[in-house]
């Protein structure tokens, strides 16, 4: 098959799902053409199956915002015109799904069928979403679009919930990860970079924005670090950064607090690391986790959104209500307590990850692509 993937190339975890999601197809032997604005962060190379095709906005005077969604639109029916594609699947609605339904009109006055693919993420359907204005345009184009897919069974709810007049089936194709990717040893050496006494090394992961709750990760940290010996990494970088800072000043721990600063690759950090904090306000699915479950790096986290269909509870980590520092901490030091505790969750955690390796979830695609290309 000749498939066309529309996402966000940076480093948010629609993207990331996107950028793998195409690789793995290019390596089962389809032909993936990737069409957004810059490269995408994990498109780490091109194969003779992957191809790049940059959307170019131009600065006129007389627009304050570039029509991005227009010139997205005129690229797509360049693409699926000159290389022949069969498909489009277009990751996060908003303006992807509505751009690909414009390419899809424009394509079929010229005698082209070319079917869509909308796949929900998350944030654009219960964070931006919620914005009133764009409320009839997701609408409209979930419902044109020839199938659609969450990547959790808690955002299906939630897309019907805040989008009443979706009619469409929406099929639930949770994220994945590439499990032999993940599957090396923890570097003893590297690991006592930042734990040289062999302290334990928590670690958290995202962009840093108020929804991840990052100062409840401080906050966590500070409570275990009174209790056992413990260093806190923080990948990342955001909004969020310079409060983080000042928590940690005001708690006396920045000897003991690594901010990397934005990784492409995290899995090398994660590997080392003991114990997983995700404490946010609301995850879609939680792919971090999944990443931190993949490396035998065992969770604590909130319970909202899909982080239970990913997290559970008691096996691969614990699930806590949003904002309960306190239970999270406690769970926390339940976990790092000693060895053997540590090592069966971190076992566990790996076993809970075997669930979504993409081996088991590329199928899903590809089924869905052939049974709209017929």
């Amino acid at each position: 098959m000749k498939i066309g993937i529309v996402c966000y190339p940076t480093f948010g975890g629609s993207g990331v799902v996107a950028t793998e999601l195409g690789k793995a197809l290019a390596q089962k032997g389809h032909q993936v053409h990737f069409i957004t604005y810059s490269p995408p962060v994990r498109l780490d190379f091109l194969s003779g199956n992957l191809f790049y095709h940059e959307v170019s906005v131009s600065d006129y005077p007389l627009f304050d915002y570039p029509p991005y969604e227009l010139v997205l639109s005129s690229k797509l029916v360049d693409v699926v015109k000159y290389e022949k594609l069969d498909i489009l699947h277009v990751h996060y609605a908003i303006p992807h799904a509505s751009a690909a339904y414009m390419a899809k009109q424009i394509l079929a006055s010229q005698g082209i069928n070319i079917p869509f693919i909308t796949t929900l993420h998350g944030t654009d359907i219960t964070l931006v979403g919620k914005d009133p204005s764009f409320e009839p345009v997701i609408t409209f184009a979930i419902n044109q679009s020839d199938a659609v897919t969450a990547v959790s069974e808690s955002l299906k709810q939630d897309t019907y919930i805040n989008f009443p007049n979706v009619k469409k089936e929406i099929k639930v194709i949770p994220n994945f990860i590439c499990l032999d990717e993940y599957n090396m040893e923890a570097g003893v050496c590297q690991k006592k970079m930042y734990a040289p006494k062999g302290e334990r090394l928590l670690i958290h992961v995202s962009n840093f924005r108020k929804v991840k709750r990052v100062e409840d990760v401080v906050r966590i940290f500070e409570k275990v670090h009174k209790e056992i010996p413990s260093k806190l990494i923080l990948v990342g970088d955001g909004p969020e950064r310079g409060n983080i800072e000042k928590l940690c000043r005001e708690l006396h721990i920045c000897d003991d607090v690594r901010s990397l600063g934005k990784i492409v690759n995290p899995e090398q950090i994660l590997r080392i690391s003991d114990l997983f904090l995700l404490p946010s306000e609301t995850e879609s699915f939680g792919l971090a986790a999944l990443e931190a479950m993949a490396s035998k790096v065992p969770v604590i986290s909130s319970n909202s959104g899909g982080l239970s269909e990913v997290n559970v509870n008691g096996f691969s980590g614990y699930l806590s209500n949003v904002g309960d520092v306190e239970e999270m901490a406690i769970n926390a030091i339940s976990i790092l307590k000693d060895d053997a505790t540590l090592n069966q969750f971190k076992a566990n955690a790996y076993q809970q990850a075997n669930k979504f390796d993409i081996t088991k979830i590329l199928p899903m695609y590809e089924n869905l692509y052939k049974s709209l290309i017929g």
